[in-house]
């Protein structure tokens, strides 16, 4: 359920060939935890290749640049290796998101599946007894320390790092405590707009939940990043009103809210 499913990734192959698109497309991450190409072939990417001229990418093995965060424990910036093909301006970023429940920002969708995708970590991390002496991981250095910091460096970081093209599928979605142990949802949606924020939106009300309670994706609002008024967001296809599913959010929800809440 965490994963991006292959088939959702053929569909967008399917529709950038049906344009003509089909030099240099890559499928491109930095796993959370463990080997890239591992995941890739666990979950049947590679097969994609048989059918399709695209190539696979490991961000951890490829060139990066430092962008900062800050920190709750000492309110100070701290490096971050993020992916330099990810920051390039003439990278054409298509997130491929599920719709997902989360244990520190309610939902991930779109924009945290790239602001997250594109931290990078040394070969051979892994956060079991696996993994290889002296390696690091900088994701969990834009979590900032605590919740109000995550919420406010995802909305930062997604001034450099935010999808052209936003692809969020939710035929099988997850509940609960996500984004790694929660349930299913059989939920048969699609969301796709070119409005990232929009798309996030909108999927944040498909599954029933309150977009007040939305920290960064406020934040990112606040700042004019996008449209979120749903009565200004064209919808193109079904109407959103019959096809809300509300989904359970993670045990510690109340702690997450945490960033509505003045410091002192």
């Amino acid at each position: 359920l965490a994963a991006t499913h292959v088939d959702s990734l053929e569909g967008i192959l399917e529709f950038l060939k049906s344009i003509g698109i089909s030099e240099n497309v890559m499928i491109a991450e930095s796993a959370a935890s463990g080997a890239t190409f591992d995941g890739f072939d666990n979950y049947k990417y590679f097969d994609l290749q048989n059918k399709y001229p695209v190539k696979l990418v490991d961000l951890d093995q490829e060139k990066y640049e430092l962008i900062h965060v800050f920190d709750e424990k000492d309110f100070r910036p701290h490096p971050v290796r993020t992916s330099s093909l990810i920051l390039d301006p003439d990278t054409y970023v298509i997130s491929a998101a599920k719709f997902k429940t989360h244990d520190r920002v309610l939902a991930t969708l779109s924009l945290k599946n790239i602001v997250f995708g594109a931290p990078i970590k040394d070969p051979g991390f892994s956060w079991d007894k696996n993994r290889k002496a002296g390696t690091k991981n900088d994701k969990p250095i834009g979590h900032g320390s605590g919740l109000r910091a995550i919420n406010y460096n995802t909305f930062s970081m997604a001034k450099l790092l935010h999808p052209d093209l936003s692809v969020i599928e939710g035929f099988e979605g997850m509940e609960g405590n996500g984004p790694n142990w929660g349930t299913p949802v059989d939920h048969r949606v699609c969301v796709a707009g070119t409005d990232w924020l929009a798309s996030d939106r909108v999927a944040i009300e498909l599954m029933g939940i309150d977009f007040a309670n939305v920290g960064y994706l406020n934040y990112c609002a606040d700042a004019g990043m996008g449209e979120v008024d749903l009565a200004k967001i064209e919808i193109i296809g079904e109407q959103i009103k019959d096809h809300i599913k509300s989904y359970k959010l993670n045990d510690n929800i109340e702690k997450q809210l945490i960033w509505k809440q003045p410091l002192g």
